[in-house]
């Protein structure tokens, strides 16, 4: 099992989780029964899977979890939270506001509209975002010529 779209594994033993889609042959809610491995792939032992049949059929599923059974590092802070908040950058100053988040295999891109720089689209890498706090303005760290290819 992997994490969606490079967030950090978040599933834990005891944690009630629901498969999707569901299934008629199967219950939809089930229990985390193991968590083995390290990673960004970890093997996951759910209830109610007791055979390699059920497992296979459970293999292009997603995991939900309720939200308040997560324990969320601040990079991983929802949307809604993110939209809107200012960005300032250590070198360039303020850059705007995140208007839009942009979805993409490698890493998501947040687009950040500004009166000094126009848009802005900032990679969202640990080199560029090194923390996000829970409020108040986002510090980046813009990577050279991002800026610049911009402006053009």
């Amino acid at each position: 099992m992997e994490a969606l779209r490079g967030l950090p594994f978040l599933v834990r033993e005891g944690m009630r989780v629901a498969l999707t889609p569901p299934a008629r042959s199967r219950d939809r809610f089930m229990l985390v029964e193991e968590v083995s491995g390290t990673g960004d792939t970890r093997i996951v032992r759910l209830s109610g899977l007791t055979s390699m049949t059920d497992a296979e059929e459970a293999v292009s599923c997603y995991l939900l979890v309720r939200e308040d059974d997560l324990d969320l590092d601040p990079l991983v802070d929802s949307f809604e939270h993110l939209e809107g908040r200012l960005v300032v950058d250590d070198r360039f100053g303020e850059l705007g506001t995140i208007q839009d988040i942009m979805l993409n295999p490698a890493n998501d891109v947040w687009v950040v509209d500004g009166a000094s720089y126009g848009e802005v689209l900032i990679p969202v890498i640990e080199q560029v975002v090194q923390a996000i706090p829970h409020d108040g303005p986002i510090p980046v760290h813009i990577m050279d010529g991002l800026i610049a290819s911009q402006e053009e």
